[in-house]
């Protein structure tokens, strides 16, 4: 595989920044369904999703560091 250029860097870093919000968008929502819950088993599933969320919204926020700073040594 040959290497990405800035461009190709910059691209991938916009692409995890927008699946990090949707991430943590996706986690505000279980959060949510979990405060307005009765049952305690929905609200701690909701609430285990919701760190999963998290998580991964974590990781998005990760790669897109990584990815601006390969594009920032290449410019």
């Amino acid at each position: 595989m040959s290497e990405k250029n800035a461009a190709e860097n910059l691209l991938d870093a916009a692409k995890a920044k927008l699946n990090e919000g949707v991430d943590r968008a996706k986690a505000a929502g279980h959060d949510m369904a979990a405060n307005l819950s009765d049952n305690p088993v929905d609200s701690a599933s909701e609430k285990l999703k919701g760190v999963a969320d998290k998580a991964k919204a974590e990781v998005h926020n990760a790669v897109a560091h990584h990815e601006t700073n390969e594009a920032d040594k290449k410019i």
